[in-house]
């Protein structure tokens, strides 16, 4: 992988945290400041998709643990076998 060469500023105390945990796991520092940006990174994305993009119809009320069960089910079985009538 290609990688960039940036500059930032952090906190004395940040970085003494990073040099003990990167001598403890035997990994550079780097590496931990890495997989660090890594993680912001990816906590802030955007997606194109939703998260969920099905939907399934309910009697607009907060459905117990059975019934959120049974639709799912009944939505995958639709799905499998589009002749299935729930």
């Amino acid at each position: 992988m290609s990688m960039k060469r940036t500059n930032v500023y952090a906190d004395p105390e940040d970085l003494a945290i990073i040099k003990e945990a990167a001598k403890r796991r035997g990994i550079s520092e780097a590496e931990i400041i890495r997989q660090g940006i890594h993680l912001a990174a990816m906590a802030n994305r955007v997606w194109d998709e939703p998260l969920f993009s099905r939907t399934f119809a309910g009697p607009g009320r907060t459905l117990r643990q059975d019934e959120v069960r049974d639709a799912v089910a009944d939505a995958v079985q639709r799905e499998t076998d589009p002749g299935t009538v729930a």
